[in-house]
């Protein structure tokens, strides 16, 4: 009987069990040297990588990864190797396959093993972006046409290497299943310093069959990377690949000392995680995947309980910082799209992750934390976007008002926001709060808006404090001003942009207009004033209104916002189809501004249907 595809297997959701290392197996069974250039004994000592694929395959995998993971041209030339590319992956794919017939069982399945070229990748190494693809393309060639059932890519520490070679294969046109693996090190995260929800939604995204992680920690570390992503992204296939422990060199050779039994355990743990691709990574053997094969066809084991929270592993070294989503998408000119969410006013946040969730799916690149809008009291600013980018992987701009904070208490609270790994920062004054439910509480401010962006961006992300004592490191703030187009007085409000710009604002989230004429007002004057042309990044305020009353509202006593007649009597002739009117005009006005701004801020007034819908509009076809 013909076995079904790979992806048919992995819809009936079964367990697929993998296999184990294979560098580990070359390394214990050739006596090489562990930086040997194993991908060659495909061709220099077949029988070796022959016997362990059967092996596998004895132990009782579904799954046998060919032994290909560094057959690309940078790593086979460094052991002066870079012409047998097509070679060693067309012999690889063929050995697997031999072990395959040779078994006589008919349920096994081959992948493409596929791992980073071992090269940094521009802007973090040499290699340029083309020179990558090129050497992707020719392993990715090779196995394709060697004709395996599918494509692991494994062991990615740098998680954008990795969504680059998934683009790769599908500029190939080959329709095969992809498993995208990324690695986690230090506090969990990759070598960048990405956490594993922003890497699953980013893997997501690419439409790849299976996401997960493989090697860098024992069971326990993968575990809890596999919870972080799964909860991050919970309608994804997940694979999960962990080490044999962490290794230890004892007579020379390196051992790892996680036992069997012990991964016989962790197979139903991963499972119950939700793991649907499991095996082993470094260390492991085909003793682990034959324990690991015995639990699972065991349904009724018990759930293994790892303790990961007890585990307290203390690492000197920081992960390097890197450019943040939102810095790359203003330098690269992308157009991005941003929902504005005000924390809940109690300590529940399941509806937020919800509502965050839901606008994720419909097209929206970042979501903005408001803090304290109106100043009514809400949860911390600060804990929602650190929520959001821990749980779900959704990169923040955490709204930073200077009202209500000294100068030790605005420094502390930066020091405190890069920590948490909040690195978006929209500075503004802030409502006041006379306005709000205490209208008592100190309104004081040591500091302007212009001036704390002065502090961020030529102290901190210098090293220094405003005293200009160290900090020990410089910050790497993306910092946003605020700008209202729509001014009455615009020479005032591009006097007050210019200081912004002095301080070296990145970009701006402008006041909601509905006017785009407004726009074009304002770039006129602004270049008669400065003799130069508006390049500052604009993320611009869309409101889709949702009733007559609302739009009177702001039009009558919200400062800065003008809505025109024609609008308001738009909204008015809809009646009880108000809401889809004013999802029209919001998209109506964006399409107009099409050219003028580099973004859209979408405040949803508390309608955040209303505002999936204006995202969806945005996202479909990439408009502006």
């Amino acid at each position: 009987m013909t076995k079904p595809s790979f992806r048919e297997r992995l819809q009936a959701g079964a367990p697929i069990l993998a296999d184990g290392a294979m560098g580990t197996m070359l390394h214990h069974e050739s006596h090489a040297r562990a930086d040997a250039c194993f991908d060659a004994m495909n061709v220099d000592d077949p029988e070796i990588v022959l016997a362990i694929h059967k092996a596998y395959v004895a132990a009782g995998a579904d799954l046998i990864e060919t032994n290909t993971f560094g057959a690309n041209s940078f790593k086979l030339g460094g052991a002066g190797r870079a012409q047998h590319v097509e070679l060693y992956n067309r012999r690889g794919v063929e050995l697997a396959r031999l072990a395959v017939a040779e078994s006589e069982r008919s349920d096994v399945y081959i992948a493409g093993s596929v791992g980073p070229l071992g090269v940094g990748i521009y802007p973090y190494g040499r290699l340029s972006q083309e020179e990558a693809k090129a050497a992707y393309a020719a392993q990715l060639f090779s196995l394709v046409t060697a004709g395996v059932d599918a494509i692991q890519f494994e062991t990615f520490s740098e998680h954008k290497e990795l969504l680059l070679a998934i683009s790769v294969l599908r500029e190939l046109d080959a329709d095969l299943p992809i498993i995208a693996q990324a690695t986690f090190y230090h506090e969990n995260l990759s070598y960048a310093g990405y956490p594993p929800a922003r890497v699953a939604n980013d893997l997501h995204r690419t439409g790849a069959d299976v996401i997960g992680v493989n090697c860098g920690s024992g069971p326990a570390g993968v575990a809890e990377v596999l919870r972080q992503m799964r909860y991050a992204v919970p309608d994804a296939v997940f694979s999960a690949m962990p080490n044999a422990g962490f290794p230890e060199v004892v007579g020379g050779r390196i051992l790892f000392p996680a036992t069997a039994e012990y991964f016989a355990d962790c197979a139903t743990t991963l499972v119950n995680i939700g793991a649907t691709v499991i095996g082993g990574c470094c260390g492991t053997m085909p003793e682990h995947i034959a324990a690991m094969r015995r639990a699972l066809d065991q349904p009724s084991a018990d759930f293994v309980d790892l303790h990961i929270g007890e585990i307290d592993i203390q690492h000197e070294e920081h992960a390097p910082d890197h450019p943040t989503e939102l810095s790359e998408r203003l330098a690269a000119g992308q157009f991005t799209v941003t929902v504005e969410m005000a924390p809940p006013r109690s300590y529940h946040t399941e509806q937020l992750l919800t509502v965050a969730r839901r606008l994720r799916a419909a097209g929206a690149d970042l979501i903005n934390v408001a803090d304290t809008p109106a100043a009514r009291m809400k949860m911390s600013a600060w804990a929602v976007a650190h929520l959001l980018q821990t749980q779900l992987g959704i990169e923040t701009v955490l709204h930073f008002p200077t009202r209500g904070r000294n100068m030790l208490r605005v420094q502390g609270d930066l020091l405190a926001s890069h920590a948490l790994g909040l690195r978006n920062l929209f500075v503004v004054m802030g409502d006041p709060t006379r306005i709000g439910d205490f209208p008592d509480a100190s309104d004081m401010s040591d500091v302007a808006p212009s001036r704390l962006i002065d502090v961020i961006k030529q102290g901190m992300n210098r090293g220094v404090d405003m005293a200009g004592h160290s900090i020990g490191q410089p910050s790497s703030f993306t910092v946003g001003c605020a700008l209202n187009m729509g001014a009455e007085d615009i020479d005032r409000e591009v006097r007050v942009l210019r200081s912004k710009l002095k301080a070296g604002a990145d970009f701006a989230l402008g006041q909601a207009i509905f006017e785009a004429d407004r726009i074009r007002r304002f770039h006129q004057r602004y270049e008669e004033l400065t003799g130069a042309d508006f390049d500052l990044p604009v993320l611009m305020a869309v409101m889709p209104l949702h009733s007559l009353r609302q739009a009177r509202f702001l039009n009558n006593e919200v400062p800065g916002i003008i809505i025109p007649e024609s609008i308001i009597r738009r909204i008015a002739d809809a009646g009880a189809d108000a809401r889809r009117e004013g999802v029209l005009i919001a998209q109506e006005l964006l399409d107009e501004m099409s050219g003028l701004i580099q973004g859209a801020y979408i405040i949803p007034g508390g309608d955040y249907d209303l505002a999936a819908e204006v995202v969806a509009y945005l996202k479909r076809g990439e408009r502006l």
